[in-house]
């Protein structure tokens, strides 16, 4: 693993309310700088609430969520503003713009936030993420022209161009088949050593969970039912365990998978 560049994200009894509907009840969680969390439930269970309080594009009803120690709870919106641009972002589905090559893709970010930057600057920096990345000779390619593995190279590339301390990805296995979906955890890995991100994965695969989490926090119907590190959760009793390990296909006593 990297330094632990990465930001230490807190979440303490958080709780999210929609009217009567209450889509997240008291979750605490400790995500440490550099380490990569696999949130992981199934449909209803919260995620999709938990990820858009993380990246605060919506508000708890109650609770802090901390980011390197900066409380977004308490912060106006041109400061939470200020503290997105820590963080990145990897769609389920890359959202890349159809009518973009990969560098305009990539380099948007750079054009919206760095206008201090010249033009030559800004390929310069995403043709070096995408080297990075393997995708070199890509860059004037449309995201049609790619594979879909290439599309979530390209998405991550994207996602990093700000430098973020956090990386979240929305469910990025989610419509591959299995051998793409692996190779698409490899690549979180890859991601977290080369550039020493803390990584948050939002997803219902328990055998990506297994393989790349130092830490695994399973969700059900707004709490957290139990969290640990992806072998302890594979031995484990809980009947939710074990539901999502007999689905994926994985024996009790397979313990933690390998990327």
């Amino acid at each position: 693993m990297n330094d632990r560049q990465g930001a230490a994200i807190t979440i303490r009894n958080v709780t999210r309310r929609f009217g009567e509907f209450v889509a997240l009840h008291d979750v605490s969680m400790d995500i440490l700088p550099g380490s990569i969390a696999v949130i992981i439930g199934g449909s209803g269970a919260g995620k999709t609430t938990l990820l858009k309080l993380l990246i605060g594009l919506d508000r708890p009803s109650s609770g802090h969520i901390l980011l390197d120690g900066e409380d977004a709870t308490t912060m106006n919106d041109a400061q939470l503003n200020t503290l997105r641009k820590k963080l990145g972002m990897v769609f389920q589905y890359s959202a890349l713009l159809d009518s973009m090559s990969v560098l305009d893709n990539v380099a948007f970010p750079l054009r919206e936030h760095r206008r201090d930057l010249k033009e030559k600057q800004v390929v310069d920096l995403v043709r070096e993420k995408l080297n990075i990345l393997g995708l070199t000779g890509a860059e004037y390619k449309l995201p049609s022209e790619l594979s879909g593995g290439m599309r979530k190279r390209a998405a991550l590339a994207r996602a990093l161009m700000l430098e973020p301390k956090a990386l979240f990805f929305d469910e990025p296995t989610s419509g591959l088949d299995p051998l793409s979906a692996r190779l698409v955890d490899r690549l979180i890995v890859e991601t977290r050593d080369k550039f020493g991100v803390t990584s948050v994965v939002i997803s219902h695969d328990m055998v990506g969970a297994l393989a790349i989490a130092d830490e695994i926090h399973l969700l059900s119907q707004g709490q957290l039912v139990l969290s640990g590190p992806p072998g302890e959760l594979g031995r484990g009793k809980h009947p939710l365990v074990r539901a999502f390990l007999e689905a994926s296909g994985i024996g009790l006593s397979n313990g933690a998978g390998q990327v």
